[in-house]
């Protein structure tokens, strides 16, 4: 496939693997670059030499270009952003931040910068400070999400904007790739689909959980705190909600879900594991390398455009 965002990326297919905090370290971005697609190293959780040692770890597995995903909120930021300018990343995206002092820098270093953004006004910004494209992601998404849904997003911030726009949240097959491409998106993000990847090396409870999910096991909690997380559902994320219900404090949440992200994805911790997933998981219903994962969903998206044509 020839796209404007195959085309930024060096990739065989428009996609980028999402930046699961925790999840998506050098195993998974290489199968995932190995794929045809851009695999991610998210560096959510990591300092500096961490992530250097994954970016080194990641080299040894693919010569295909891979990125790191940067939260920004993280406090070792600005160190995660000399890294990958010294390890000579291929591509930078971004959350829970603006990445603005950073860009110059990256870009001078040759790294294409692509922020995540969850509105028309963050993506306008983004596109001012140099970004070469943005991922809208919608609020079907799993983890930290905006409020916006995904079919109401894409289309409004590719409006908005000059650059390349990648949809992300709710796709996980051939049609939501064809979904995307209509509303103008030149490539997807995909997350949530990837966790079954036989490649990533969360706990096998974690895989189980998703597979087993339906449409409606879904939950967001943070909302009253403005820190949304979609995750599937479970004791901890029904305390949460409880606990919101009767006006806790986001510090008082913050103090519960403390390292239950990592419980979820190393221990498999059925009831204190933050098993962070997108609404698409009840779509979800086996094991697959992430190569045939990628080729099947491009597979039926070209089925879809040559039986119903293309806009």
């Amino acid at each position: 496939m020839k796209t404007t965002v195959t085309n930024l990326l060096g990739t065989k297919y428009p996609l980028i693997q999402g930046g699961m905090a925790w999840v998506a370290d050098a195993y998974l971005a290489a199968a995932v670059s190995n794929g045809g697609g851009l695999g991610l190293v998210a560096a959510g959780s990591m300092n500096g030499e961490l992530l250097r040692k994954e970016i080194q770890l990641t080299k040894t597995l693919t010569d295909k270009p891979f990125g790191v995903n940067i939260m920004l909120m993280n406090p070792c930021a600005a160190e995660l952003a000399q890294v990958v300018i010294d390890e000579k990343v291929a591509v930078v995206t971004t959350g829970a931040g603006s990445p603005g002092k950073f860009i110059d820098a990256w870009k001078q270093a040759g790294i294409i910068v692509i922020p995540v953004v969850a509105s028309t006004g963050l993506a306008r910004r983004m596109e001012g400070l140099g970004a070469d494209a943005v991922v809208a992601e919608g609020a079907e998404a799993g983890g930290h999400i905006g409020e916006i849904t995904t079919m109401v997003l894409v289309p409004q911030v590719v409006d908005s904007v000059s650059i390349p726009v990648i949809a992300a949240g709710g796709i996980a097959d051939g049609r939501g790739i064809a979904a995307a491409s209509m509303l103008g998106a030149s490539g997807v993000q995909i997350g949530t689909r990837f966790l079954t990847s036989v490649e990533c090396t969360i706990h096998q409870n974690y895989k189980d959980i998703v597979i087993k999910s339906r449409d409606i096991d879904s939950r967001v909690t943070g909302r009253s705190g403005g820190h949304p997380v979609r995750c599937i559902k479970n004791p901890l994320v029904m305390e949460l909600l409880d606990l919101e219900k009767k006006g806790a404090t986001f510090e008082e949440m913050e103090e519960i879900t403390l390292g239950s992200l990592r419980k979820a994805v190393k221990d498999g911790n059925i009831k204190e594991g933050s098993f962070m997933a997108g609404q698409i998981a009840g779509m979800i219903n086996k094991i697959q390398p992430a190569k045939e994962i990628i080729e099947e969903m491009f597979a039926e998206y070209e089925q879809i455009i040559k039986k119903e044509g293309s806009l």
